[in-house]
């Protein structure tokens, strides 16, 4: 599978979530398959921190879905929140892995994945999170998709993407620190709440 084809099956199932993703080539790619869900986005600039953080915010929102596009190399850096989904249960938090088998980032040198023996859906099932899936074609991706995002329980798909980048895509023009801000105020004016009041300084 492609991770763009599997972004704009995603993407069209979203209105109202909010959105945490890795760092890389998956962000130009979700932010032009997702446009609509550009304000409810934002990418986590750290291996190993994409699902902690949609984690934090599933148990501070309850009432609302949340998403958490991971990736095999990221969720190799911090198995440990697997076990904290098997224990926490949150029931409005699915997990997508776009696993294509190496650190594409960086020259795309191999993940554990990538020889066969490490199955993160396994582990996490193992974790105590019984829906954990892998997908390899884009009908079950697109199954697993409406099935996770309606679940009452934590739900995670494992995706067997290709190691490429979608060509000739759009690159996002804004830097972490803006992105924040684009987030922080949707998420402020969404949910009708004050997470960052005025600047003193203004």
């Amino acid at each position: 599978m492609k991770r763009f084809d599997c972004m704009t099956k995603l993407a069209a199932m979203l209105s109202d979530e909010l959105v945490i993703l890795s760092l890389g080539a998956s962000v130009d790619e979700w932010y032009n398959a997702a446009p609509h869900m550009r304000a409810a986005s934002l990418f986590q600039q750290q291996l190993g921190c994409v699902t902690p953080q949609a984690f934090g915010l599933a148990a501070g929102l309850p009432h609302r879905r949340i998403v958490s596009l991971d990736t095999d190399g990221g969720m190799m850096f911090n198995l440990g929140i697997l076990a904290t989904l098997g224990n926490e249960q949150p029931k409005n938090l699915f997990v997508v892995v776009w696993d294509n088998e190496c650190y594409q980032s960086i020259g795309g040198p191999p993940t554990h994945t990538a020889f066969g023996r490490v199955d993160i859906a396994a582990i996490a099932r193992g974790a105590g999170v019984p829906h954990a899936y892998t997908a390899r074609t884009l009908e079950e991706f697109e199954d697993h998709c409406r099935k996770g995002l309606a679940a009452a329980e934590p739900y995670i798909v494992v995706a067997k993407v290709a190691g490429t980048v979608q060509p000739d895509i759009r690159r996002k023009h804004s830097d972490g620190r803006e992105d924040k801000y684009i987030f922080v105020r949707h998420v402020e004016a969404s949910e009708g709440i004050t997470i960052m009041g005025p600047s003193e300084h203004n």
